[in-house]
């Protein structure tokens, strides 16, 4: 049955219209961006295959053009479509940051590093620099890794502080394998780098884990 067939309260976008996107379900939200099914699918059941297949909308979000475009339905129209409206999403939460305290607005923080970080299949070491009223100044991804593990210099991350003016930093970095726990090493790693940015006057605010879905604050857990 086509979307257009259904009751009017139940089709995507009518149900959007009427109760908001919060009350839409992950299939019924990339429906509407999908706008048409392929023959003997509606737009809804093409969203709920893609979900199945790549696990969650954050895994879809990360996969590559070849891999997207060679899915039955999908093409290179539609994967530049979802690049926009990911660049936009992330364009606005950064503009958030940018506009006030980070630490008073840690959704935006959170929802930022999990839009950027959350489906990688690679470690991304990422800092955010922020000024003394810790407004979002930049964000640079500074190292990448293996699937298991990624160097990072302290030196590096001194050096781009101390380029950017900082007063403070968040960290973040990814965790491919879909758990947020904090490893030894990514303890260790924090105690080093809050150490080097400390002799130049520069403050370690948090660090952030991402792991698919999940987002782990050192800071709420005391480890900063």
């Amino acid at each position: 049955m086509a979307i257009t067939d259904w009751p009017e309260g139940e089709q995507p976008r009518e149900k959007l219209l009427q109760k908001g996107a919060a009350s839409l379900s992950d299939a019924e939200l990339l429906a509407i961006f999908l706008r048409t099914g392929v023959k003997g699918k509606s737009a809804v059941d093409l969203a709920r295959d893609l979900l199945t297949r790549f696990g969650s909308l954050t895994r879809l979000f990360a996969t590559g053009e070849q891999e997207f475009c060679d899915i039955h339905g999908m093409g290179q129209a539609k994967f530049v479509q979802l690049q926009a409206v990911l660049e936009m999403s992330q364009r606005a939460l950064k503009e958030e940051m940018q506009r006030g305290d980070a630490l008073n607005s840690p959704g935006a923080v959170r929802d930022y590093l999990q839009l950027l970080l959350g489906g990688r299949q690679q470690e991304v070491f990422l800092v955010l620099f922020l000024d003394t009223q810790h407004r979002v100044i930049a964000s640079e991804e500074l190292f990448h890794g293996t699937l298991s593990q990624t160097s990072v210099y302290p030196r590096e991350v001194v050096k781009r502080a101390l380029a950017h003016n900082a007063a403070a930093v968040i960290l973040a970095h990814n965790h491919p394998s879909g758990v947020a726990e904090p490893s030894q090493s990514d303890q260790h790693l924090t105690t080093a780098l809050k150490q080097a940015l400390g002799l130049v006057d520069v403050r370690v605010l948090d660090h952030f884990i991402v792991a698919g879905a999940g987002c782990l604050s050192f800071a709420e857990r005391g480890m900063v």
